[in-house]
């Protein structure tokens, strides 16, 4: 996939922006403050439906208006499209090629995968953020995902509901069916997709970070798949009433990485953990590729130079540059290790809320 060109309108410092981007590396350089940041939170926005730097789209407004827009051209091959989306009046509309579509359509269209300083959260934060990371990859490639995962979700919150009501056993046997129902189909889904993920992550990891020894990736689901998740259910509801809430099911999945020398994370610096969540996306990026003709999501990396020493970046370079992706990538200063490797590097300087372009 190939963003050619992008256009926003009243999205946080922005009035309005008309960009047409390299099919290569391009590389946003300014000021913090600038802006550099909300254009690739522009694209990003294209493919997830939400920012990386904030879940909510008020906060995306610029000062004083109704809404943000963000809209895209795209080439897929040799199709070319235009996709779009837009906040107003707190409803949040898409478009694919001039026709409004639901959200997870549009996502389904766009493929752009983000770094960015908060990266490292992947494996420090919660794990719902390590969820959303696999079922964006589960999503692209199981086009199942999207009903079973709401399905799950509304089984979820009428058992949460009624466990927290005191309701009979047999107002939650009805529930316990749908959510095994449910469950069982994206957790297997899940499972499938994070196997392939472990298989292209671990040589990544390895590269990056020799010095931990081999790395390591970990699934769990948040059941036990040796058995039926009905049993579990029915087994733990005592509990669950206790707690108020459903405690075992794919809400509760979450997956970890070690490496054979620095088994948890405690044993790792900022740098690495921030080098651990650059080669999971690297993954991500090269199993979207293999399971779409070849198709490379675009990668948006933004100021990927701090917190990395000269030879680290320099393999990180390397490592995008072997993808064949088209790249966003923003710093304070143009990177020389770039700039001196890439054979055409579009330049912009970003300032006041523009963007214009030196090379």
């Amino acid at each position: 996939m190939i963003l050619t060109r992008l256009r926003l309108a009243n999205l946080r410092l922005f009035e309005s922006l008309d960009l047409e981007l390299a099919p290569g590396w391009n590389l946003f350089t300014g000021g913090n403050g600038a802006g550099k940041t909300t254009i690739l939170e522009a694209a990003c926005l294209l493919s997830h439906g939400r920012s990386f730097r904030s879940a909510s789209h008020d906060a995306l407004v610029r000062a004083g208006c109704a809404g943000y827009s963000v809209y895209g051209d795209i080439e897929l091959g040799e199709l070319a499209f235009g996709v779009g989306i837009a906040r107003d009046s707190g409803r949040l509309q898409a478009r694919v090629a001039g026709q409004t579509v639901p959200v997870g359509e549009l996502m389904r269209q766009t493929a752009v995968l983000c770094f960015e300083p908060g990266s490292h959260e992947l494996l420090g934060g919660g794990s719902e953020g390590r969820r959303r990371f696999l079922d964006w990859g589960v999503f692209h490639v199981e086009h199942e995902l999207l009903p079973v995962w709401s399905r799950y979700q509304r089984a979820l919150r009428q058992r949460n509901a009624l466990l927290r009501a005191a309701a009979s056993d047999a107002e939650l046997a009805a529930w316990n069916h749908e959510l095994a129902r449910s469950g069982e189909p994206l957790s297997a889904m899940r499972q499938r997709y994070f196997t392939v993920l472990a298989q292209a992550a671990e040589p990544l990891l390895d590269d990056l970070l020799a010095e931990l020894g081999p790395a390591r990736l970990s699934f769990s689901a948040g059941h036990d798949l040796s058995q039926p998740l009905l049993d579990e259910l029915e087994r733990r509801q005592g509990r669950d009433r206790e707690r108020g809430h459903t405690t075992r099911g794919p809400h509760r999945a979450d997956w970890s990485l070690s490496f054979e020398r620095a088994p948890s994370r405690e044993h790792w610096s900022r740098g690495q953990e921030k080098l651990a969540a650059f080669a999971l996306l690297m993954a991500q990026a090269g199993c979207h590729a293999a399971s779409h003709r070849r198709q490379r999501p675009v990668l948006c990396l933004d100021d990927v130079a701090s917190e990395i020493d000269q030879a680290h970046l320099r393999r990180v370079l390397d490592m995008v540059e072997r993808s064949g992706s088209q790249v966003l990538v923003t710093a304070t200063e143009p990177i020389d290790l770039l700039t001196r490797r890439a054979e055409t590097v579009a330049v912009f300087h970003v300032e006041q809320a523009t963007a214009q372009r030196l090379l």
